[in-house]
């Protein structure tokens, strides 16, 4: 299960996924610094024990009997960022904006519940890591035992998992060429990924650690925890 961190536990936006579960993620709900919910989210983070810091939205997922949850549980409502139905944004991207506003620039952002349930929101939400507003920012999308985050220029990842996990490398807005890999058992050596043809797709982790260093484009890496060797 991805839901181990290192170092201070990172700040999150919960997205108003159908049938998500924050079960899994309760202890990091719990020690957050900072719950902002993206609208149903809300309903999502109470469910599993923690009321959010924030709520971002326009308010169509959320009854009053949500509202009466939160006060059972607080002695007051979490503070409602409300928007217009109508607008060009969706809740997740306006809940996201407003956590990289309020959290430290070094501070790791992690989203939960970004598969949310129609190919347009995931597509959608998958373009988000490379909003300009994020620049700079340590994001990552998550939900059950997958994530994905964005390499950018050149820069290097290191992947924390077990022998079997899944690895997948898809350039992103263009072609992308990867400097090395190591620790995957289909090494990639100043290779190009061209924009289209499934190449870095289902690499497999060779032991606990592997290192993705990227010499320039854009590359969405997709770390997928499964059962594999000890």
């Amino acid at each position: 299960m991805i839901g181990a961190w290192q170092g201070r536990p990172p700040v999150l936006v919960v997205a108003g996924a159908p049938g998500l579960s924050l079960e899994p993620w309760r202890e990091l709900l719990a020690r957050s610094p900072l719950v902002v919910a993206a609208d149903g989210g809300a309903r999502l983070a109470l469910a599993a024990g923690r009321m959010p810091d924030l709520v971002v939205g326009d308010g169509d997922s959320l009854a009053d009997e949500d509202w009466a949850a939160a006060a059972a549980q607080e002695a007051s409502s979490p503070p409602f960022d409300r928007h217009p139905v109508n607008k060009d944004e969706t809740d997740l991207e306006l809940a996201l904006m407003r956590a990289a506003l309020l959290a430290p620039i070094d501070a790791p952002i992690w989203v939960l519940g970004a598969w949310g349930g129609r190919i347009d929101h995931s597509l959608a939400n998958l373009c988000l890591l490379a909003h300009p507003d994020l620049a700079g920012r340590e994001v990552c999308l998550l939900d059950g035992d997958q994530r994905v985050w964005l390499l950018q220029g050149e820069a290097e990842q290191r992947i924390e998992g077990r022998s079997g996990d899944t690895v997948s490398l898809i350039p992103f807005g263009g072609a992308a060429r990867v400097a090395r890999t190591m620790g995957l058992r289909w090494t990639l050596a100043d290779s190009v990924l061209a924009f289209g043809p499934a190449r870095g797709v289902s690499n497999r982790m060779t032991g606990p650690t592997a290192l993705v260093a990227l010499a320039e484009g854009r590359l969405a890496c997709i770390h997928i925890a499964q059962e594999g060797e000890a």
